[in-house]
């Protein structure tokens, strides 16, 4: 290819985005309102920026009161082979990723809500909370 030969691609290579950028603002020329033209806003749509909750039920929590959730307290998790889990008898220890003394995660329905440590009252486990996730630290969570 011969030296002189590159500016002239080079120009039909700038024609060709001259070319493009005019057709382009031709476009948005076209697609924009003209000056006499008048612009209305439009009412029939409702807003969705504020709640609209009607009637007695707003604020009324007792609809969901009875709704059954799953609560797990969870002392920690391990991965094991199949043919470990097919050897475990009574007494077998299976160690966990948790540590002693660590607080237990609280989930429900599989999502963290809390976290605690057990208790014993009148002979039953139990698990006192010692701290509550705030809603913006379950989102936060949701996105790792």
């Amino acid at each position: 290819m011969a030296e002189d030969d590159k500016p002239q691609e080079e120009e039909a290579g700038l024609d060709d985005w001259a070319a493009a950028m005019a057709e382009q603002a031709d476009a948005d020329a076209a697609a924009a309102p003209s000056s006499d033209s008048t612009v209305q806003a439009a009412d029939i749509f409702e807003r969705f920026d504020t709640p609209q909750i009607a009637g007695p039920a707003s604020g009324n929590i007792d609809m969901i009161l009875d709704i059954p959730v799953t609560l797990t307290v969870e002392l920690g998790r391990t991965k094991i082979a199949i043919r470990s889990l097919l050897q475990l008898a009574q007494g077998s220890v299976v160690e966990l990723d948790g540590l002693a003394g660590e607080p237990m995660d609280v989930l429900v329905n599989g999502c963290l809500i809390a976290q605690g440590e057990v208790v014993v009252v009148n002979d039953k486990f139990g698990i006192r909370l010692t701290d509550i996730i705030t809603p913006a630290e379950r989102i936060r969570r949701l996105h790792k």
